[in-house]
């Protein structure tokens, strides 16, 4: 029974980092959509946060999704007056994602799910091998 509630810990951490790779999915589609008219408010990065929940029947805590939030920083803003949002000093506000930044939490994402996964494949080997025996 141990085996199998490793295989859920490792689920639970892949579905995290799923739910993580949406969002900076999302966060980088976005990073030039702008508002189309002035004043009109560009796309606003969104933020994962993670918790432990505790599942009752494993009697373990499973990483999971607690909120998807939005980063109130401060939008950048350039220079562009021939731009449908751009305001009357001809400054257009620009979405506040960081390329660089949703690049690098995708490798992290990345790491933490190929992590999960070698524990689910050396559990999986664990529990043939314990069968084999059973022969």
């Amino acid at each position: 029974m141990e085996l199998g509630r490793a295989l859920d810990i490792s689920a639970a951490g892949m579905m995290a980092q799923t739910s993580r790779l949406r969002v900076i999915a999302e966060n980088l589609a976005n990073q030039d959509t702008t508002g189309s008219t002035p004043g009109a408010a560009p796309y606003r990065r969104k933020t994962i946060t993670f918790a432990n929940r505790l599942d009752r029947a494993l009697g373990v805590d499973l990483v999971g999704v607690k909120q998807i939030g939005q980063d109130r920083s401060a939008f950048p803003t350039r220079y562009d007056p021939a731009h449908p949002a751009a305001d009357a000093n001809g400054y257009v506000r620009t979405p506040n994602v960081n390329p660089f930044i949703e690049i690098m939490d995708m490798r992290e994402s990345e790491r933490s799910y190929n992590a999960n996964l070698a524990v689910m494949q050396s559990t999986r080997g664990m529990l043939t091998r314990t069968i084999e025996l059973l022969k």
